[in-house]
């Protein structure tokens, strides 16, 4: 019997020799997941994200027969249809167009602003920058922090399913890194996505004997989930900005320029119909509406201040001559008097 389990002994540690070099990392895999031992506590891992697959998706798109580089739009308080969209940087002095970006209507906002607001850097310096509600996004945020630009965005109220509470009832301790409830239980952080939003959970045992259940979720395991982006920050430092007094005064600007220019382009200049077909062809209408738009705003400036400059003449010029012979003007200031009486 000792010389069977020698033998064994020995089999099995020549198959372990020559198993070794090819699975070099089964005894490190072994111990990872807790499996070798009897009874012994099993080491928590956080299960790892799944690796994405790069598989080409069937998405549905409508093309028009027409123009294909139009894209279809769909928004609330628009028109659906085929369009393009003329994105404009305009300065805030004078209101001179600065960079008329034009896209498929498809394309939102928001998608190529970060690569024109670098272009328009490069050139011009801009700080600080104004711009609408559709704009306040965690992207675009963290890209004004990063280039160190003040922001101001128009707010947009979010939306929430009516009869629930909304997010801001939620309050976040950014020391605890936890969400804490209107009844006082806290959402413990459980995972992020891929889109970088942050996920936190509140526990089911809890929410099942809680009053405000039925106007806090719907979820079937009475679970409460808060999702909270990476750059949220950025996002609360450039919505208070928008608060303070140079932001309101930047925002009330931003109205009488950028939206007064797209009026003036709709009304005057042809901008409510695209005259040509392609992408290119619809540039080149805006890139000449926007130039017809700067000359008669050039022309303007140019006049104001040639005006202002006769007007700084004119009262220095009647200031000397009240200084070098004031009974003349006394004179013919009670002649004028005299007239208007009869």
């Amino acid at each position: 019997m000792q010389e069977l389990d020698l033998s064994v002994s020995a089999l099995v540690d020549d198959l372990a020799g020559r198993l070794g070099p090819i699975f070099p990392h089964s005894e490190t895999r072994h111990r990872a997941y807790g499996c070798g031992g009897r009874g012994g506590p099993r080491p928590t891992r956080k299960k790892a994200l799944t690796p994405r697959v790069d598989t080409p998706a069937t998405v549905e798109k409508k093309i028009s027969l027409t123009d294909p580089d139009s894209g279809y739009m769909v928004r609330d308080g628009k028109p659906t249809g085929f369009f393009y969209l003329d994105l404009r940087t305009v300065d805030g002095k004078h209101a001179i167009i600065t960079d008329p970006h034009v896209t498929p209507a498809s394309v939102h906002d928001s998608v190529p602003y970060l690569a024109r607001l670098d272009h328009q850097c490069q050139r011009f310096g801009l700080n600080p920058v104004g711009l609408d509600a559709g704009y306040f996004t965690a992207a675009i945020c963290h890209g004004l922090e990063e280039r160190g630009l003040h922001g101001v965005i128009g707010y947009r109220r979010p939306s929430k399913l009516k009869g629930y509470l909304p997010k801001r009832a939620f309050t976040y301790d950014a020391a605890t890194n936890i969400y804490q409830c209107p009844e006082g239980q806290s959402l413990i952080y459980a995972t992020t996505d891929r889109n970088g939003y942050r996920h936190y959970r509140s526990d089911p045992e809890i929410c099942r004997r809680c009053p405000r259940l039925d106007t806090c979720t719907r979820n079937a395991r009475q679970i409460k989930t808060v999702t909270r982006h990476v750059w949220q920050d950025d996002k609360d430092r450039v919505d208070a900005w928008r608060l303070t007094e140079p932001g309101k005064k930047l925002y009330k600007r931003r109205k009488e320029t950028v939206e007064r220019s797209f009026a003036d382009a709709k009304q005057l200049h042809g901008h409510r119909y695209a005259r040509m077909r392609g992408l290119a062809r619809v540039k080149e209408q805006c890139l000449l509406a926007a130039a017809c738009q700067n000359l008669k705003k050039i022309a303007q400036a140019r006049w104001r201040r040639l005006f202002y400059a006769f007007l700084r003449h004119l009262r220095a010029h009647m200031a000397y001559q009240r200084a070098s012979c004031p009974t003349i003007i006394r004179c013919v200031s009670i002649a004028a008097l005299t007239r208007r009486a009869m």
